[in-house]
């Protein structure tokens, strides 16, 4: 099965060097440094300093890389011998290891090269790190199989197996075996990982917890230009939400305004062209809409907001009491339905949440345990809850955060112990 994975991207190659170059004029890849992905001459490594060791990790989008940052910066402040290769997939993340690694001289960001046999022999001979980390589900056959005829140490990090990946891999067990078995050190998302990857014959398997609850939020970062409308109105935030989720939103506001007159509600639909679509239904049903785009102001008697912007979710949780997280209400969901919770959690959110939380049960149940989250089934169970918390909608729960920071904390020290044996030849 290897060497049949192994012709077919080989075959495949052209293509997807095309599919690439595609993207690169969509504006998905960066201008430039999409050739990292497909081309050798673009591998340009630095010189490493003298008895340093390079640790590379490989992360293939945003989600991943926040969750990583908090440990290549524990690692930096207690080693003055390591530099750090990050590998990303996405144009986001790229930008977001720039921002933060931009001040550390011993950080480096590439775009991953396609799982091609000569491509990822030509990455490792170039940059030739001594460990190697792969983050969630970044599980690339090609990569690990040749990181292993280097005799260079992999380690599986946060690793997430759901079961449909599952019965994937099963399909062929020899392979499959083969593969997961090469990994030094495989630390877990959660405990259902843990047990498919006894089955995969993983060897030096940990649960220390979800690495995504370690990475900090400085709420004196965070900046919204709406700062003093949203802390003296009554409004709630709908985040991330789906198509189908739009108009239980809209009937929950109506039910609201049946109990509070003077109420804002905050929708940040998951896919933002849906902005005009969300304005068009909400105005059927006689509601003051408005699309809010980057640096505008809320305007006077606006009923609902519809975020038209990425990547300021955190400027809303920050003011938010109550927040309903989506892609958790539609049964079609069922399997891969959950949007990421943290972040409202650690900013100090009341969060609600339909029923479909697959991708995030094992966070939502920590949650659901400390009272910090809560499953909801209608808009009107929804409504009743938030009537509760928006009677005293200014005072915010500060323990939330306190409860979540302490989990991460926790986690944090755990993972870095398992981290530093294995980097120290001790796993």
């Amino acid at each position: 099965m290897i060497l049949t994975y192994r012709i077919f991207v080989n075959l495949i190659y052209p293509l997807l060097c095309f599919f690439i170059y595609f993207r690169k004029i969509l504006k998905k890849e960066h201008p430039e440094r999409y050739k990292e992905k497909i081309a050798i001459s673009f591998f340009n490594a630095v010189k490493k300093k003298v008895n340093s060791k390079l640790i590379w990790f490989h992360a293939a989008s945003i989600g991943e890389l926040k969750s990583i940052i908090p440990i290549i910066k524990e690692l930096n402040s207690k080693n003055n011998n390591l530099e750090f290769l990050i590998t990303s997939i996405t144009l986001s993340s790229s930008n977001l290891a720039k921002v933060e690694f931009e001040k550390y001289n011993n950080v480096y960001h590439r775009f991953m090269p396609l799982d091609v046999g000569f491509l990822i022999n030509k990455f490792l001979h170039v940059w030739k790190p001594d460990r190697i980390f792969l983050v969630d589900s970044e599980i690339w056959p090609n990569l690990i199989l040749k990181a292993n005829e280097n005799k260079i140490p992999l380690a599986l990090i946060n690793a997430r197996i759901t079961l449909k990946t599952f019965k994937r891999w099963s399909i062929f067990p020899a392979t499959s075996k083969k593969i997961f078995n090469l990994f030094n050190l495989c630390l877990t998302s959660n405990e259902e990982t843990k047990n498919y990857l006894k089955k995969l014959n993983a060897k030096n398997i940990y649960f220390n917890g979800n690495i995504k609850l370690i990475n900090k939020i400085d709420k004196i970062d965070i900046i919204n230009l709406n700062e003093k409308i949203l802390s003296n109105n009554r409004f709630w935030f709908a985040a991330s939400t789906h198509k189908e989720e739009d108009l239980f939103c809209l009937k929950t506001h109506l039910k609201l305004k049946e109990k509070f007159k003077n109420l804002i509600t905050i929708i940040a639909p998951r896919h933002i062209e849906r902005v005009s679509d969300i304005k068009y239904l909400g105005e059927k049903l006689n509601i003051k809409m408005q699309i809010l785009n980057k640096n505008e102001m809320i305007l006077k008697d606006t009923e609902i907001v519809i975020i038209n912007s990425f990547g300021i979710l955190q400027n809303y949780f920050k003011y938010a009491k109550s927040v309903f997280i989506g892609k958790s209400i539609i049964k079609k969901f069922m399997f891969n339905g959950g949007q990421n919770p943290i972040e409202a959690a650690k900013l100090g959110c009341k969060i609600y949440h339909g029923p479909y939380v697959y991708n995030f049960k094992e966070i939502y149940s920590i949650l659901a345990k400390n009272n910090i989250s809560k499953e909801i089934t209608t808009f009107e169970e929804l409504s009743t809850n938030l009537i509760q918390d928006l009677k005293d909608y200014k005072k915010k729960d500060i323990q939330i955060s306190d409860i979540i920071n302490d989990l991460g904390q926790k986690t944090l020290t755990d993972t870095m112990k398992n981290i530093n044996k294995f980097l120290l030849n001790e796993i």
